[in-house]
């Protein structure tokens, strides 16, 4: 399953101002000097072995009025938009289950273990650069979708250029295993719908379609990030999915694992023919030991996964910690006790001692015959 998800990116300032890269399918370059920050990025992935269906959503902010995505496909790709409801089911679905649980001795928050503080127009015409085939190009709300092949990454990177976008060098040289493995590649205009503003919120849903024989998540183009990136993978199949390697990243976490019963919304319609969804997280605190692209497979069970966040409460009797009245009523009991101990001490010392009898002489003995 080709897998994709924006990854996390963050602004970088400095006396110039850097592209800003994101994902690991592609990069977001913004024209000029202007800076494009992906405030919340979520994608969906659907793969029933022989195509894979793909459901991006970006909010973003800045002062870019303008800005460029490029992604790898194995195959020629088809574009729509999607309905931005799916993301809204595929939350409740997978929220974390909430549980009230107790505890007897004081936490930090309870008292007396309070610590304080709060938590708290139309897109211009395409210009096709040598070594470049513009396969189709069309129009879907924000975005201007270019659907492209290229015989070498710098005939993209022309391409880009010509059409009024910075690419980094760098992201030539990223492009050249999927050049050798004869991909083809997604360039995504992102414009405001009027002209001269500049990109803020959150932009409508685009739709992917395209084969794929075998599933991979194309990672390769986020090593060049310069900020940590943050993985989250929405994937649908016919039973619960993996990534077969940390590829360079921590430990991917499973957030959620189970079937879907929604028979109704947009969330049943991607749903059908691949009701196991598996929702998987991992972070990238160093993007530059990116070996690859991940592989996805098939794990030994369907076993079903949701997290659960415990809420803990402190373990009260009538509004009055049990802690407390477990220690004042064994403190109470304690002192009665030794109150009594000392009391029959003291009446033990204080008793007066009876005097013996006197003793009185025996009487006289009488002598015989007398």
């Amino acid at each position: 399953m080709t897998a994709v998800v924006l990854a996390l990116f963050a602004l970088q300032l400095g006396s110039l101002v850097s592209p800003a890269w994101a994902c690991g399918c592609g990069a977001l370059v913004p024209g000029g000097s202007q800076q494009v920050a992906v405030g919340r990025e979520a994608s969906v992935v659907r793969w029933d072995g022989r195509q894979e269906q793909i459901v991006m959503r970006l909010t973003v902010s800045g002062d870019a009025r303008q800005a460029a995505w490029i992604m790898p496909v194995p195959h020629r790709a088809t574009a729509t938009l999607a309905d931005p409801k799916l993301f809204d089911a595929l939350n409740t679905l997978t929220a974390p289950v909430h549980r009230a649980r107790s505890h007897f001795w004081p936490q930090d928050g309870d008292w007396p273990l309070v610590s304080g503080g709060a938590g708290g127009g139309p897109p211009p015409g395409a210009v096709t650069a040598p070594g470049v085939g513009v396969v189709g190009r069309e129009r879907l709300g924000p975005f201007d979708v270019a659907r492209l092949t290229a015989t070498d990454p710098d005939a993209l990177g022309d391409w880009l250029h010509t059409n009024g976008f910075v690419l980094p060098s760098r992201l030539d040289q990223a492009l050249q295993p999927y050049v050798d493995q004869r991909w083809e590649y997604v360039a995504i205009r992102l414009a405001p719908a009027t002209a001269g503003t500049a990109l803020n919120g959150a932009l409508d849903p685009l739709h992917l379609t395209f084969a794929a024989e075998s599933p991979v998540y194309p990672m390769r183009l986020s090593r060049l990030a310069g900020t940590p990136q943050s993985l989250g993978l929405y994937i649908f199949a016919a039973h619960r999915m993996k990534l077969s390697s940390t590829i360079g990243g921590s430990q991917p976490q499973v957030a959620y694992a189970g079937r879907v019963t929604t028979t109704s919304g947009p969330l049943a319609a991607l749903a059908k023919g691949t009701p196991f969804l598996t929702a998987v997280n991992q972070e990238f605190p160093d993007p530059s030991r990116i070996t690859g692209d991940h592989l996805l497979r098939r794990t030994a069970t369907d076993a079903t996964f949701q997290q659960v966040i415990y809420e803990d409460h402190l373990s009260k009797v009538a509004g009055v910690p049990a802690w407390l009245l477990t220690i004042g009523g064994g403190l109470a009991v304690l002192t009665t006790t030794g109150v009594l101990l000392a009391v029959r001490r003291s009446r033990r010392t204080r008793r007066p001692e009876i005097p013996p009898p006197p003793a009185f002489p025996p009487p006289p003995t009488r002598a015989p015959g007398s």
